[in-house]
């Protein structure tokens, strides 16, 4: 746990699976409540949580990608499309992020 917080690929990582956990919140819990019992206090909260949780993703995943060296055509863009497919980040954390630092510490 301790390695997720020292190096830049686990600041992702954990940036990652909040978006992930706002985006969900917001689609499937908020939205559904503004629409449909006309309670829109859900996305009025969510809404600027996760657009900051994004933004900082899509930073930091940029950050990541050049001091990684990532190919873009093979890695970056991955992990930046990730972001605005539901349950993406969960994805890219367990088939790119994981491996990467996986081997760093290795």
């Amino acid at each position: 746990m301790k390695t997720l917080f020292s190096t830049n690929i686990g600041r992702l990582r954990i940036i990652a699976f909040l978006e992930g956990v706002s985006f969900i919140l917001l689609l499937f819990i908020a939205t559904p409540m503004k629409y449909y019992m006309d309670s829109p206090a859900g996305t009025k909260i969510l809404g600027p949580i996760h657009g900051a949780l994004f933004i900082i993703f899509i930073l930091n995943a940029l950050s990541v990608s050049v001091e990684e060296n990532w190919k873009f055509t093979s890695t970056t863009w991955k992990v930046l499309i990730s972001s605005i497919l539901p349950f993406g980040t969960f994805y890219i954390d367990h088939t790119i992020l994981k491996e990467i630092q996986k081997s760093k510490e290795a």
